[in-house]
């Protein structure tokens, strides 16, 4: 049926205005990012970076933003080493239970975000790491390994465990064979969960929300906080931003997919 051209330009058709249904309202809010006047209309008057320069400029954007940026590196860090030797330990592992210790590790990419929250908050509130970075980084990490464990047990699916047997046999420790033969052919997988670890955490604002304290104020806090103060075109402005930063992250993942198949194909 899909080899019939109607057939073909229907699902196109389709196609299309699923993809135009999904992207209207961020095609709207790139538009009035540009407004000249702070009365959001559509179509805008004119044409202006007024926006753009005020959210480059403001103490509390520029505050929000090196905020968000140092928290997701150090997230994609540590959830990256502890993603990538979790999923290791899973796969090369031989004991019972593993199918119950991976529901377990991906258990907070299915759990509400308000849920796992509050559980965060009451807990880190023991032992006083509510308000501080190092709580915000370690909360952020809880749910980005799951996403790094994922990507990496899917490429370690094609990875051929005799390759360690043979480096074993030529007298390479442990370690080495695991960081000079496996971890070349899995980077793919590895650079993909850290590409998805830090655009989790770069658009984290629920658990942000319960954890950060007043100097810990992310983009999409400052931003939550911005529509209850005041609405300007500012926020439009970071929202495109963020959009763009997503698209990137997207871009950067299918790239890396594609070289992984190739690599695999090869």
């Amino acid at each position: 049926m899909r080899e019939h051209p109607l057939a073909r330009i229907l699902l196109r058709g389709a196609t299309a205005l699923v993809l135009l249904f999904l992207l209207a309202p961020m095609v709207a809010v790139v538009v009035l990012s540009f407004s000249p006047t702070e009365l959001m209309v559509l179509p805008p008057g004119g044409f202006s970076l007024r926006w753009y320069e005020d959210f480059l400029t403001a103490g509390r954007w520029v505050l929000a933003t090196r905020n968000s940026f140092v928290v997701a590196i150090a997230t994609t860090l540590l959830a990256t080493l502890l993603g990538t030797m979790a999923a290791i330990g899973l796969q090369l592992g031989r004991f019972r239970g593993k199918a119950v210790l991976v529901t377990l590790l991906t258990l907070p990419m299915v759990t509400p975000y308000i849920v796992t929250a509050a559980a965060m908050f009451f807990a880190y509130a023991i032992i006083g790491l509510t308000g501080s970075l190092l709580g915000l980084v370690l909360a952020h990490t809880v749910v980005a390994v799951p996403f790094v464990v994922v990507a990496v047990l899917a490429t370690l699916q094609t990875f051929d465990a005799n390759l360690l047997r043979a480096a074993a046999s030529l007298g390479a420790p442990p370690m080495l064979a695991l960081l000079r033969v496996m971890v070349p052919n899995i980077w793919p997988g590895i650079a993909a969960g850290a590409v998805f670890a830090f655009a989790t955490s770069l658009d984290e604002f629920v658990i942000t929300l319960f954890m950060a304290g007043p100097g810990q104020f992310t983009l999409p806090r400052q931003m939550y906080a911005s529509v209850r103060e005041s609405l300007t075109p500012t926020i439009l402005a970071a929202a495109t931003l963020l959009f763009l930063c997503s698209l990137l992250f997207l871009l950067a993942s299918e790239v890396l997919r594609l070289r992984a198949a190739r690599k695999l194909r090869a």
